[in-house]
């Protein structure tokens, strides 16, 4: 259990990462985000999120607001798994925890 809750955690937390930083390129890059290779990377880390996002959003969420619906439902389910994975280490006792 503890596994599988440290690895959604690290999975959570290299996506949200990802979504941070494309934003922050797409801040500095401007227009000409689309030919930086960093972006790219970046965008092909988020792809499977934002896609599945883009699926579970109402149409009328515009695409451009669907990274930042990314983003807080990432979060969400970042601070839920952490809640989750200190409640486990409580309840057996810290072992394996550390």
């Amino acid at each position: 259990m503890l596994f599988a809750l440290s690895a959604i955690k690290l999975l959570s937390e290299i996506a949200l990462l990802a979504l941070l930083g494309q934003g922050v390129l797409y801040v500095l890059a401007g227009a000409r985000r689309d030919t930086n290779f960093f972006y790219g990377m970046l965008k092909a880390i988020t792809n499977p999120v934002t896609w599945v996002t883009r699926r579970i959003t109402p149409h009328k969420v515009a695409d451009q607001h669907v990274p930042f619906v990314a983003f807080f439902l990432l979060a969400i389910v970042w601070v839920v798994v952490t809640i989750e994975k200190i409640r486990h280490c409580v309840e057996v006792g810290m072992v394996g925890c550390r």
